[in-house]
């Protein structure tokens, strides 16, 4: 089946700038008809720029591409649905949900407050649930559709200092794999995108030793237009590919491994909190997930 996205209409959230802007782009160029949704809030959330939409949608328009410009919040679930609407409403159907927005309040678990934990856990994992599900009620009538979701290394891995994106991130791979389960009997497919792109998300990373400023330069030679091939690919008639976790870092693409049991140890007498320790842990214990950051695992130099 062909990869073209000609006659399909696609919604990108967050398509104002960075990853967004380039996903949106690559969909347009690939000939679909895209809702470029954008609330134009600062990193943290803050203010409002209905014309970072705008923007997006003048530049595929003068390739010839065709859009329309949304800034309704993903993280409500009237807003969320009115995103979906304006596709239907301007293009007439609704293909593809590409769930990118995302805001960063980053803090140790030990100083963060309530609200920037639901802050984000409101735009990350609401936000793509609230999208996903408006969605749906199409994809399942007309027995078709994507979903790309983008999660992050940070939950899949592990990071410091964002318990609440690390904690969404993490959500966001469980909700996917729920839509793919549940929708592939109406032909719906779901798949996650763990992004490693120079973006304003990425740019809030401290950068007060030099070990934190080389990630950082080398996290401003991945580009978003290397990530968005992939979600084109995936939203497009000619992937099966459903259920599944893929890492984008430069020209790296990585399969992410799911959970699966590790290791198991029977006892047919049971278990008691004494030989849980004498014998358990000590059999497991060579077996267990090191305590590790994303650098820690995929520690060379992007190819």
């Amino acid at each position: 089946m062909s990869t073209s996205l000609a006659g399909q209409v696609v919604v990108v959230t967050g398509a104002g700038g960075g990853l967004g802007r380039d996903f949106a782009l690559q969909m347009g160029a690939e000939g679909a008809s895209v809702v470029v949704n954008d609330t134009g809030v600062e990193l943290d959330g803050s203010g409002g720029n209905a014309s970072r939409a705008q923007s997006v949608v003048d530049e595929i328009t003068a390739q010839g591409g065709s859009a329309v410009a949304s800034t309704d919040s993903v993280a409500g679930w009237e807003s969320a649905r009115q995103i979906v609407q304006t596709a239907v409403d301007t293009f007439g159907r609704i293909d593809a949900v590409v769930n990118n927005a995302g805001i960063v309040r980053d803090r140790m678990i030990f100083k963060m407050s309530e609200e920037e934990w639901r802050a984000v856990i409101d735009v990350h994992l609401h936000g793509s649930f609230f999208v996903s599900r408006a969605a749906a009620d199409y994809f399942k009538k007309q027995e078709s559709g994507a979903y790309v979701h983008m999660t992050s290394t940070s939950g899949l891995i592990g990071a410091i200092g964002q318990a609440n994106y690390s904690a969404a991130k993490l959500g966001i791979v469980g909700l996917s794999r729920s839509i793919a389960n549940e929708m592939a009997r109406y032909g719906v497919r779901s798949n996650c995108i763990a992004p490693f792109a120079w973006s304003r998300m990425t740019s809030s990373i401290p950068t007060d030793t030099p070990e934190q400023r080389a990630r950082v330069e080398k996290l401003q030679l991945m580009q978003g237009s290397k990530v968005a091939p992939l979600a084109a690919y995936l939203v497009s008639d000619g992937s099966n590919v459903s259920g599944q976790v893929f890492a984008v870092r430069a020209n790296e693409i990585y399969l992410m491994s799911q959970h699966r049991p590790a290791r198991t140890m029977h006892r047919s007498e049971g278990w008691t909190v004494e030989t849980i320790g004498e014998h358990l842990i000590p059999a497991l214990n060579s077996s267990f997930t090191p305590l590790e950051v994303t650098t820690d695992v995929i520690s060379w130099d992007p190819v």
